[in-house]
Formats: structure tokens, sequence, C-alpha cells
């Protein structure tokens, strides 16, 4: 009697013990019937996952799964369709898209209808008599591109007083780092005639007359920006900031990002993306890095915030900006640009933000407090300048590998580069879209074809063993990550060119650049980036599988759903 007494007693605890074992791995979702592409080398592909409590519980094969299920679980049959882990936003403007939403959309060709001068006066001229805009109320435009226009040249001060000379007007450049002011707008922000050039910035002149005509470039366009913004503020509804940027958060959603990056944070955004992680409105996770030039006095008081989520608000580092954009033809090279911008020489070669002992001094202290940067740095000058500063500050023992320290674009790479990147053990984060938008530009009027062929470099990388990320630069684009794969795959430009064919990388490497490897640089590969057991269930969902699909056929690939920790965040209607 004892011993059957014993048995029924182990039974009953094994039985017990097994209804809570099925209890604590019932999964919220299961996910089956189409393509799972994991990232992960080990299993690249799974034919099912289930997800409890935000996290992926399981991945492995459908028949497997099912032991995961009850009466609770949602079975989400994919239908053919195809899921990733969730695009990660290596580098972006979250919060720059924010305060663009209510600015006129100057954008050319794909994304925008403004492929002239006259188009550009078209468009401001119907929207200030539309919208009834009194005088003297400021407008802004965003988004012309002389790379694209078919005038090929940025619009005047002249073509801008054309429009109105009542209303303050200024169009800034897609790269976002150039603009062009009318009359009005250059009084208004208090640009006198005898203004002279502020550090890391110019103004552009007539070379004949030397009469300012109207364009600001890097730190002369921020600066105006900057006034223009405070003086606007003063008459804004406080509630339409963070109705902006939760508009633009939305945007990021729709392109399947979970993860979202404001690149160079500014200003008064600062305290708006606290306050909007106060509220608890974030949906995907916020990576930002504050301007450190405008913020540096104030380190120690972020100091607490490095790398942790507070209400899905990260401190990711700091950023830099080391020079200007490419196509806008205001980075620093080495060699001059084919064609110069109107105004100077056949020997210009844009210029540089920072002295190299002002970089040294900067990187230094963040670096000493173990603290990352990310450098936006595009032309080749710029490029060899951040090696060189932060080569210095390895041989010190003050920069390590563990930091990651992220290059931004580098665009006018060179072969050389790719080893020195690799022994110092920073990343690359290519803007490799550039090769889409603005390789024909590249290679007739910027770079050259040598040079042009080996911008967003990221076969060499790769080959080098190099772990490279790809971004969209939003605003500058929209924050179209799909796009950028395209392109690192086809290296085709809007016209038809092959730029640097030895340069394309497979599909599944540019997917890991905008997921797992876009984890390692935010140093979350470990709860992010992949579909493995114990990670976050941050997953998008597509309409065709880019691995399968025609190459030329991935940026027309279709978003249908983005999940944020088991959570449907974005449905594509």
């Amino acid at each position: 009697m004892k011993i059957r007494s014993s048995l029924l007693l182990l039974a009953t605890i094994a039985l017990f013990s097994c209804k809570n074992k099925a209890t604590k791995d019932n999964a919220d979702a299961i996910y089956f019937g189409g393509t799972i592409i994991t990232m992960e080398d080990s299993s690249p592909a799974v034919e099912a996952i289930a997800v409890k409590d935000g996290k992926i519980l399981f991945t492995g094969k459908k028949s497997d799964v099912d032991a995961y299920a009850n009466d609770q679980t949602k079975l989400y049959d994919l239908k053919g369709k195809t899921l990733l882990p969730g695009f990660i936003d290596a580098h972006g403007h979250l919060t720059s898209r924010a305060g663009m939403m209510q600015a006129v959309d100057l954008s050319p060709s794909p994304y925008g209808t403004v492929n002239s001068i006259e188009g550009l006066q078209t468009t401001l001229r119907k929207y200030i008599q539309e919208h009834k805009i009194p005088a003297g109320l400021p407008i802004i435009g965003n988004g012309y591109d002389d790379a694209i226009m078919v005038e090929h040249r940025h619009p005047t001060r002249d073509e801008l007083d054309a429009i109105s000379t009542t209303n303050p007007i200024i169009a800034i450049h897609a790269s976002g780092h150039a603009s062009v002011a009318n009359t009005a707008m250059l009084k208004f922000v208090g640009i006198t005639e005898t203004a002279k050039d502020p550090e890391g910035g110019h103004y552009g002149r007539d070379r004949t007359t030397k009469r300012l005509n109207g364009k600001l470039e890097e730190n002369a366009s921020f600066a105006a920006l900057l006034t223009l913004t405070k003086k606007m503020t003063k008459d804004t509804d406080p509630s339409q900031s963070m109705k902006n940027l939760m508009k633009a958060q939305d945007e990021w959603l729709s392109y399947g990002q979970t993860t979202i990056c404001d690149g160079r944070t500014m200003g008064e955004s600062v305290s708006l993306l606290k306050e909007a992680a106060a509220k608890h409105l974030f949906k995907a996770d916020v990576v930002y890095f504050p301007d450190y030039e405008q913020f540096k006095k104030q380190l120690d008081q972020f100091k607490p915030e490095y790398m942790k989520y507070t209400n899905r608000l990260k401190l990711g580092g700091f950023k830099f900006s080391d020079d200007g954009s490419p196509q806008g033809k205001t980075a620093w090279l080495t060699q001059p640009y084919v064609v110069p911008p109107e105004g100077q020489g056949p020997d210009y070669k844009g210029f540089p933000i920072f002295t190299d002992s002002v970089l040294y001094n900067d990187l230094k202290t963040l670096f000493e407090n173990h603290i990352t940067a990310q450098l936006h740095v595009n032309g080749d000058a710029a490029i060899d300048q951040a090696i060189r500063v932060i080569k210095r500050l390895k041989d010190e023992g003050i920069y390590k590998a563990e930091l990651r320290a992220t290059l931004i674009h580098v665009q006018n790479s060179r072969p050389d580069h790719i080893q020195k990147i690799k022994d110092l053990g920073v990343i690359p984060s290519y803007f490799s879209t550039h090769v889409y938008l603005w390789g024909d530009w590249h290679y007739s009027s910027v770079f050259g074809p040598q040079r042009a062929a080996f911008i967003s470099p990221a076969n060499a990388a790769l080959k080098a063993g190099i772990i490279f990320t790809m971004h969209h630069d939003s605003p500058v684009t929209p924050p179209d990550l799909l796009t950028a794969v395209y392109s690192a795959v086809n290296r085709k430009t809007r016209s038809g060119r092959i730029l640097g064919p030895d340069q394309r990388i497979k599909p599944l490497d540019a997917l890991k650049a905008i997921t797992i490897n876009a984890a390692y640089q935010y140093h979350e590969e470990d709860r992010k980036g992949s579909l493995k057991t114990g990670k976050l269930a941050d997953l998008v969902v597509l309409d065709k599988d880019p691995l399968t699909i025609n190459p030329e056929k991935i940026k027309d690939i279709k978003v249908l759903e983005t999940i944020k920790e088991g959570k449907s965040v974005y449905k594509r209607q």
C-alpha cells in the first residue's frame, strides 16, 4: 500500500509539473505558413515561431511549434508572405522629420514632383494661395534637390523673391546641409550683406557683385534654421510638436522599423523625446544621439541615461557632423569636385567642420567616459580625419573597439580606408541609397566615374570581415530601408547605369545590415536583430521574399505589418 501510495503521489506531482510547464510555455502567438528568415547563420530559415510575453519562445518546424499552442494562442497564417526580424534604423533623424511635417514638400521624383526651379516656385506660390498665408508669415520648404532638378543648380534669393517679397521663405536642400533664403528671410533671421562666414559654414555670394545670393551652407544654414525655429515656436501650439513626432513615428513603423534613430538631436528636441517617453507614447524603441557641440556642457547630466531604455527611449551616444553633403557639394574631399558649385573655383574640395584638435579633445572626453559616438563623414578627407583622430586615441589606450564608434555615410570612401577601419574597430554605416538616387550625379558632377564606383563600398567591407550597417538618413529620403537594400544589391542608378558592380552584395547580407548588424551597432545584438529564442519579438511581414524575388524588384516590396514585442504597431490597409 505504501508503495502504491508513493507511486500515486509521484504520478500526481509529475502530472502537476507537466501542467505547470505546459501553462508556462503556452505561446501568445504562433506564426507559420510563409517564409521566415531568421538572420541566424545556424538556422537561416524556419517554418514557424512562437511568441510569449513579447519575446520569441520557439523557432523551428511547424510540427514542433504546435506543442506551444492552447486555446488562447493566436495563430497567424502568413499565407505565403515573408516574416523577418523588425528592421533597425542605424541612422535617421526622427525629430528632424517631425519638425518638417508642416513644411512644404519640395522633393523631386521618385518621392515627390518638384523637378525644376519653376516647379519649386509654382509649388510655393500654390501653397501661399491655397493656405491664404498672410504677409510676414515665414514659409519653410524642404527637399529641393539640384542633383535631380533639370537646371542642376540651387535656386537663388532672387528666384525666391519672385514668389514673395513679404513672406520670409527658406527652401532646405534634400541633404539637409544647405538652404536658400529670400531677402525677407535673410532679414528675418538677421543675416546682413556684410555678414562673415561662420566657422564650419558659408554664405553664398554672387561672384561678380559679392551680394548674398541666398544660399546658406552647413553651420550658416543650421544657425539660420535655429533662429527661425525659435522665432516661430513662440506662435506655435506646443501640442503640435508632439503630434508631429507621433506622425513621424508612425511613418517609420510603416516602413517596418521597430527601432528608430534620432541621429542628431538638436535644441528642444531632447526635451520633446523625453516628454514623449514620460507619456509612454513610443511604440518603437528610440535611440537618440544629441549633437555633442551643442550639449557637451551637459555631458554629466546625460551620462546616467547612457545605454539604458526608459519607456523605450535610450541615449545611444553623441553625434558629430564632421563635414557636409556630397550631392550638395559641401562634403570635404581630398580631390576637387568634378564640377564645382556656383561661386567656387576648379580646386574646390568642400570644407571640414572641425579641426583635428577640436575633434580629438571632444572624442577623448567621450571615450574616457566610455560613451560612443556617431561621426558624420561623407568626403574622403573627413573619413581620413576621423580615422586619424580615432587612431591616435586608440594608440593612447583611450578608444577601445568595444565602444563601437560608427562612421556615418562614408560615401567617398577609398580602398585604403577599408583595412584602416577594420584595424580601428569602428563600424561603417553606409547610405547605400545614394547609388540609386544620386549615382548619376556623383558619376558626372561630384566624384567622376572612378571615385563614384566606390561609394558605399559594402562588398569591400564584407570581404574584409567588417560588420557594417545601412541606413536611410530620413528625412533626406523617406525612412525606407528596402530601397537601401535594393541599392546595395543592384548598384543601379536612376538612369540604369551600374555603378561599381564589384561592390554589389547579396540580399541576405544587405538584410543583415538593417537587422542583426544594426543591433550590434547599438550594443543590442543579445536582444534584437534576429529571430532566436529569448530575443524580443520585433517582427516585420513583407508581401514578397527579398531573397527570391527578382533583385530589381526589391524596392517595390511592401511592408504589410510591423510587430513590436509581439504587438502589432502597423498594418497596411
